[in-house]
């Protein structure tokens, strides 16, 4: 039986991927056997043959996942065991004083790769054009079935018992104040750590907000027209909710339903690729365009492959879709927080929430800001401003933050 030590011991972590795995993965990727190209010039019928064709030359002939490797090596990274699990965490200290205790959380099919261009500016932000007023700890974990972190041989681990987990990781951190960001997956886990309130929690910033009120999430979910009295920009978002639940969560549904079926993501890396690049129409315009020589932001075919390489060599394609048949909650829906809460809204997310409804979601709202760029992944592909976003999103709770922070 494990000590009480050793289940909260927190381990400095990291990784070599073995060479005869990579050797394993460009022989997979050399053998791929092909579909026939799409019928139709769009998308619609899903990931394109050149796009794919593209991704897996590249991926077979130039990509060097030792770049990536030492990369995320070069930070400081741990694993700790939470109610019988081993998470893995990127936890960086920032160099100034009173710094923020900050926890990211990341989304699916993304991963802590999301998140590693923003540690830096957040941490230190005076050697990236910020204030030293600015400066977050960061820690940065792993969900359980993704990447490094273990991945769950009984059920049970959902959101809310993620949630649950994340206050225990921060506390172990020895955090007595922190604040908490999330975006996909994230954004829910953040948003029940908001209903959750545990003392130490002084807000929340979301950039993929629940805000769904009841009447419209009853009319999403029967196909219903949309409830009357919307204005102009809650139609909007309607309108892009309808689309995403009736033609764009194809990928949700099988992980909610039958994630074990998808052997297809543990035996070939072709097809883990396109699967994970599926995930919303204009997510995959830009990483379609990255591969095609012309990257939106930072979300270039490297970054792109990075995420994919380590869920390959992790074998979670199918683990970490388990979390979609684990959840309960609505994704978009109000979920409860009553912390103080910050939204921000990227013009190429699933959709955009609207101030009302964010309002209503969030009654301690004390930021919301609709910004130019970005799509779902917000971080990963406008780290600069992503960086802001949060910057500003927290300022506001930066009072007697000076004792939350671990020695």
């Amino acid at each position: 039986m494990a000590t009480i030590e050793s289940t909260t011991e927190i381990r400095p972590f990291s990784f070599e991927v073995p060479e005869e795995d990579l050797v394993d993965l460009r022989k997979r990727i050399a053998a791929t056997r092909w579909p026939d190209k799409e019928t139709v010039a769009d998308e619609t019928q899903g990931v394109q043959l050149a796009t794919m064709q593209e991704l897996v030359r590249y991926w077979g002939d130039e990509y060097d996942f030792r770049r990536f490797e030492a990369r995320l090596n070069a930070l400081p990274q741990f694993m700790t065991e939470t109610d019988g699990l081993d998470i893995h965490f990127i936890h960086v200290k920032s160099p100034h004083e009173n710094a923020l205790p900050l926890i990211i959380t990341h989304g699916w099919p993304g991963s802590i790769i999301e998140m590693l261009n923003v540690i830096a500016p957040l941490s230190d932000p005076t050697a990236h054009g910020g204030d030293a007023e600015d400066a977050f700890d960061v820690v940065v974990p792993s969900i359980p079935g993704y990447g490094f972190s273990a991945k769950p041989t009984t059920i049970g681990w959902d959101p809310v018992h993620i949630a649950e987990a994340w206050i225990t990781l921060m506390r172990r951190l020895g955090y007595t104040h922190f604040v908490a960001q999330g975006g996909d997956w994230g954004a829910q886990i953040t948003d029940v750590m908001g209903t959750k309130a545990p003392p130490e929690l002084l807000g929340i910033h979301s950039n993929m907000p629940g805000t769904i009120p009841p009447e419209v999430s009853k009319a999403l979910a029967t196909g219903g027209p949309a409830p009357s009295g919307l204005s102009a920009e809650e139609s909007r978002a309607f309108e892009q909710l309808k689309f995403l639940y009736t033609k764009g969560i194809g990928y949700a549904t099988e992980m909610n339903l039958r994630p074990q079926t998808l052997y297809g993501l543990a035996d070939s890396p072709v097809a883990l690729a396109a699967w994970m690049l599926d995930h919303d129409a204009k997510s995959y315009e830009d990483i379609a365009a990255a591969f095609a020589g012309h990257p939106v932001g930072n979300l270039t075919r490297d970054e792109v492959l990075d995420n994919i390489t380590m869920t390959w060599v992790t074998n979670t394609g199918i683990s970490s879709g388990r979390l979609y048949w684990e959840n309960t909650l609505g994704f978009f829906d109000v979920k409860g927080a009553t912390v103080p809460a910050a939204v921000s809204v990227f013009p190429r997310e699933l959709y955009q929430a609207p101030r009302s409804w964010a309002e209503q979601a969030y009654p301690n709202l004390i930021y919301f800001n609709e910004v130019d760029e970005g799509d779902h992944f917000a971080a990963w592909q406008e780290p600069e401003l992503f960086t802001q976003e949060v910057r500003a999103a927290f300022r506001l709770l930066r009072t007697n933050n000076d004792q939350g922070r671990s020695s």
